[in-house]
């Protein structure tokens, strides 16, 4: 399942700052720790401005919970391993 992402500004205390929301599959913690400080990173350099000012949302969706072509990811992935 691809990962999803999309970005927004916030603002908070008169600073814009920017929102990414990744939504994908379930990850470990310590890749959640990995991706939310590359997307950081890049974030910053693209905007101009501190790390600080980047927020970062993961949502994680378990394969039961997304459908493509209107079927749920898990009924895909039993199919494709019986096939």
């Amino acid at each position: 399942m691809a990962a999803r992402t999309s970005n927004e500004l916030c603002e908070v205390g008169g600073i814009e700052m920017p929102v990414i929301r990744v939504d994908g599959p379930q990850i470990s913690v310590d890749k959640k720790r990995e991706l939310a400080r590359r997307l950081t990173e890049v974030a910053a350099e693209v905007y101009g401005m501190d790390k600080e000012h980047t927020i970062v949302l993961i949502r994680e969706n378990p394969p039961e919970n997304v459908g493509v072509g209107g079927e749920l990811v898990i009924d895909r992935r039993k199919k494709a391993s019986s096939e």
